[in-house]
């Protein structure tokens, strides 16, 4: 493991699943110690999207943004909101130079899947239809996440192609959450790392399904065609159980005929990148900005 993360490990709270209530409030009090960068220069506004329930939106408009994200926070489905996000979507927002939209989706076990995907999709569907409000090409609209909002967001993509839903242009997943399974090396061997553990992550996916069969929308590695999706980046940590099902999705991208920057980042676990101390985090954080700022610019 990288020494710089390493040394944070005696610091970390143990943490799980069984109670969401409490661990909600956990992580609203880690992200409220997350430094904001410096967005002075940048709209911010918290909006309602029309839906059944309306979805809460927090959006961040730089200056000169063409193209847009809709960015889900991570949380294992049963944490997290706008708030939560705030210090990671601006900074997205400040290092691409694009409009991110930062969605609060229902969470498990309260609402299970598939309330989230569709509280997605009607973001997605009025962002495409509001771009022009926004100074925004709607040819350039992103979707993208960490953990378990990746998976969402890959799931998204999947809907819009089969659905011929609004065009997605790039796939922005950070260490997705996207095998409910739990079949894979890492899966299998990786059973108590840090922040992310077997148990932990079979309660998510348990909180997240509910009484539901899982199916490609819930988790896309079980999707059987992989084409004509979006072009995508693919970041995995090293010590993470989802580490090989990320690889292997990415790969199977490939091999579908989408493009894919797949980016496996050595002595890093699950969330790490939130050690914003650490270099290789630094280095994690700005390259998301930048692999969004190169794609919206394509």
């Amino acid at each position: 493991m990288d020494p710089e993360l390493e040394a944070f490990l005696p610091l970390f709270p143990k943490s799980d699943l069984t109670d969401p209530v409490i661990a909600r409030k956990n992580l609203a009090e880690l992200a409220a110690s997350i430094p904001v960068p410096d967005i002075a220069g940048m709209e911010v506004e918290d909006l309602a999207v029309p839906a059944d329930p309306d979805v809460p939106v927090r959006i961040y408009r730089p200056q000169l943004a063409q193209g847009a994200i809709i960015w889900l926070h991570g949380g294992g489905w049963v944490m997290g909101d706008v708030d939560t996000e705030h210090p990671w979507a601006a900074r997205l927002a400040e290092s691409s130079g694009a409009v991110v939209i930062s969605v609060g989706y229902r969470l498990a076990p309260e609402n299970p899947f598939p309330a989230a995907l569709d509280d997605v999709h009607a973001v997605l569907t009025w962002t495409a239809e509001h771009a022009a409000e926004f100074g925004v090409d709607p040819a350039r609209i992103a979707v993208g996440g960490h953990s378990a909002g990746a998976g969402i967001a890959a799931a998204v993509a999947l809907r819009a192609r089969d659905e011929h839903g609004p065009r997605i242009c790039f796939q922005l997943l950070n260490q997705p959450g996207l095998d409910d399974r739990q079949e894979t090396w890492s899966a299998r061997n990786f059973t108590d790392t840090p922040w992310l553990t077997r148990d932990k992550l079979a309660s998510a996916w348990g909180h997240y399904l509910g009484s539901a069969p899982a199916s490609p929308y819930a988790a896309p590695a079980r999707a059987a065609d992989l084409t004509g999706l979006p072009p995508a980046y693919v970041a995995t940590a090293e010590f993470c159980p989802n580490r090989d099902e990320d690889i292997t999705y990415a790969l199977r991208l490939m091999q579908a005929g989408v493009s894919v920057e797949l980016h496996q980042w050595p002595g890093t676990f699950h969330g790490s990148q939130a050690i914003l101390s650490a270099e290789v985090s630094q280095r994690q954080n700005a390259e998301l900005g930048a692999a969004l700022r190169r794609a919206l610019a394509g």
